[in-house]
């Protein structure tokens, strides 16, 4: 009994090891690199949300670009 304790606290030790390092590794890369968003309502159409269905459209926003001013014509910008 005494190892299964000794092993149940070694895999919540590993776990809690991965979730402070997965976690500042995902925020990072949501705010620096790209994040996924929703697009719902009228005001894209008909590039997204074509014909008005229920479902909405996701796309990635790409940070990395926009940081480097590389935005070319034809490009949706989001802006906050």
């Amino acid at each position: 009994m005494a190892q299964a304790q000794g092993l149940g606290r070694r895999y919540i030790k590993a776990f809690f090891k991965g979730f402070f390092v997965a976690v500042p590794v995902t925020v990072t890369f949501l705010d620096r690199v790209a994040c996924v968003a929703r697009v719902e309502g009228a005001s894209m159409q008909p590039s997204l949300n074509p014909g008005g269905r229920e479902a909405s459209d996701v796309v990635l926003l790409n940070h990395w670009s926009i940081r480097n001013y590389d935005v070319q014509r034809g490009d949706i910008v989001s802006l906050v």
